[in-house]
């Protein structure tokens, strides 16, 4: 009996040999995880929604009762406020200070934010009540007398000194030129940019530099309900011009961490794991970029003043 030959396989246009075709995996599996991500965003919203809600009753029955109770609930509601601002403050405290005595400081601009707040201004209270709490901190460490006049006078002269040597050299003094030029050890020069930067205390106050020009109650941008300025409305529209332009100027690493604190809002701490530093050198890069900011916009205004 005639032996069957065996069947090849079917040869393809290429020559190989076809192989059965793959299962493909099932749809429902791939989509499975977008789309639990989709649903867990929505949830997010919508009890964001739902807060803002609740918030909005809230303020509704205060702004026409005033009652202490509901005035209770709004202070519970935005208490975290303060522990963000807190994080957010680019400033060694005094010894003699504990983070229980700021956190009370804390409280007492938040406890006064919603006392004062109108939300017919049409401002988040958020926004309001930051400006506020950091504020409050800020007017009880001044009380303090923490910043002595010497150290003051001191910042004066390492100022003038960045723009004497900036337009001697025609660039940017380094820290080690400015200390020569000041008599100090880069060490000692470094730290009192730290004690200096208290003057500034961080881009959010309002752009007064003098010693008893900022006040602390407003941060830079933040509208107050209190009152509607035009012509400080203008004035701040100028200072921002001026900071964009002295920012520029600034060397790649102090941008970038201003940037990281203040556009990306990280915390100190979080900015030195992010470049790789110690968190007292991430200070003293902030603190020498603020010194170089009132220097550059000090400059800008007394040649536009020219």
């Amino acid at each position: 009996m005639a032996e069957k030959k065996k069947r090849s396989p079917q040869a393809t246009p290429t020559g190989r040999s076809a192989t059965p075709a793959q299962p493909k995996a099932p749809a429902r599996a791939v989509s499975e995880a977008p789309s639990k991500a989709v649903s867990k965003a929505a949830a997010k919203q919508d009890e964001r929604d739902a807060q803002q809600v609740a918030n909005a009753e809230m303020w509704a029955r205060y702004m026409q009762s005033r009652d202490p109770a509901v005035r209770e609930q709004l202070i519970m509601q935005y208490a975290p406020l303060v522990k963000y601002v807190m994080g957010r403050l680019a400033i060694s405290l005094p010894a003699i200070l504990d983070y229980e005595d700021i956190l009370s400081f804390g409280t007492i601009g938040l406890i006064e934010a919603v006392e004062r707040f109108d939300p017919d201004k049409g401002v988040k209270f958020e926004t309001y009540g930051i400006s506020r709490i950091r504020g409050a901190i800020i007017d009880a460490l001044r009380s303090l007398d923490r910043l002595p006049r010497s150290v003051r006078q001191k910042a004066k002269e390492a100022e003038h000194a960045i723009v004497q040597l900036t337009h001697d050299l025609g660039r940017e003094p380094t820290d080690e030129e400015v200390a020569d030029t000041l008599g100090l050890s880069l060490e000692s020069y470094r730290k009192h940019l730290i004690d200096a930067s208290w003057i500034t205390v961080s881009l959010d106050s309002n752009g007064g530099g003098g010693e008893e020009e900022d006040d602390g109650g407003g941060a830079m941008g933040v509208p107050d309900p209190d009152g509607e300025d035009v012509s400080t409305g203008i004035e701040h529209q100028e200072l921002i011009g001026e900071l964009a332009v002295a920012i520029r100027d600034l060397p790649e690493r102090e941008q970038l961490v201003l940037s990281l604190y203040y556009k990306d809002e990280l915390t100190m701490r979080e900015v030195s794991k992010v470049l790789g530093i110690s968190e007292s050198r991430v200070c003293q890069l902030h603190a020498r970029a603020l010194t170089r900011l009132r220097v550059g916009i000090t400059t800008l205004q007394e040649g536009q003043a020219a």
